[in-house]
């Protein structure tokens, strides 16, 4: 698969663009990046609220300006260390239609790369994680992986991603 035919709908049309802007963050000592048009908004850490049974990698949920946003931290899904830094934000992206809150270390830059500095992730890429990312760029000496938000959650992980956004109704089964 090649990166222009793994783009996402919202990002196909920029297929055409002969550069694509991506924001790059920091997990760990590894640098990823996302395509900008994924991104609504960087915001600092919220006050989380854990929802029980959710997916390990799920933090919980955060309410913004009264929509109430599921939360994945990247280290977790990434196996990466847990660090804790004044630098950690959240980025708020669309998948799916729905925002999701994605917890990084730090957010450095938005760079601009042309297609032809885009190279296809590696194809000795094997086993768990290699999946979530679309391919590879160049950001001074470090690589720069970019993630494909389509693949950081299963089908059915997002489907229990809908069950954490909806909100308590309070109200007794009836059984």
């Amino acid at each position: 698969m090649t990166l222009r035919t793994a783009l996402t709908p919202e990002v196909a049309e920029s297929s055409t663009r002969q550069e694509i802007q991506l924001a790059c963050f920091r997990i760990g000592e590894e640098f990823y990046a996302l395509d900008i048009l994924r991104i609504r908004e960087v915001i600092r850490p919220q006050k989380l609220t854990p929802v029980p049974r959710a997916p390990e990698f799920v933090e919980g949920v955060i309410n913004l300006r009264g929509a109430v946003i599921p939360v994945v931290d990247l280290r977790k899904r990434f196996e990466a260390g847990r660090t804790n830094s004044s630098k950690t934000r959240v980025i708020i992206c669309v998948l799916t239609g729905k925002l999701l809150g994605l917890i990084v270390d730090e957010v450095a830059e938005v760079r601009r790369y042309s297609r032809q500095e885009i190279q296809p992730a590696p194809q000795f890429l094997k086993g768990r994680g290699a999946e979530f990312f679309l391919g590879v760029c160049r950001r001074g000496d470090d690589l720069v992986m970019i993630v494909d938000l389509e693949r950081i959650l299963s089908s059915s992980e997002k489907i229990d991603l809908q069950q954490v956004e909806l909100p308590s109704t309070g109200k007794g089964t009836g059984a």
